[in-house]
């Protein structure tokens, strides 16, 4: 199962060999000054956003890989009917916009992210996606 860590100045998504292999993605890191928001999504569908770029989707079974939606890019590792950690990013110093990720205790995790980075915004609820824009 992949972990949520901070590493110096950065948050790390630790996955694990097979992660890797199956997202064709090797371990992410983000600036910690890029996290806007961490939040627990108790419903896992609501974290997934837009479309599969890269990565493994296997219905009721695991989303691990790269999604594009009109607001940018998202990192998701989510295993289906379990909370997903939800952590919000400033996409003019990330790579992505959203790492949405299934870890071992949601609650636990989000709570020590949030004592780690407490300049972040407190709210436990994410920005919607930006509608694409009209083809006129």
């Amino acid at each position: 199962m992949a972990r949520l860590q901070i590493s110096g100045a950065e948050l790390v998504v630790r996955l694990t060999w097979w992660e890797k292999a199956v997202g064709r993605h090797g371990t992410v890191r983000v600036p910690l000054t890029a996290v806007r928001r961490v939040a627990v999504e108790p419903d896992w569908w609501r974290a997934l956003r837009g479309r599969r770029r890269r990565g493994l989707w296997i219905p009721d079974t695991l989303c691990l890989g790269v999604r594009d939606h009109p607001g940018g890019r998202d990192f998701v590792v989510i295993r289906p009917r379990s909370p997903v950690v939800c952590v919000e990013l400033r996409t003019a110093s990330a790579p992505f916009s959203l790492l949405a990720v299934t870890v071992a205790h949601p609650q636990a995790t989000t709570e020590r992210l949030r004592r780690q980075l407490p300049d972040i915004d407190p709210a436990d609820w994410r920005q919607a996606i930006p509608a694409p824009p009209d083809a006129a």
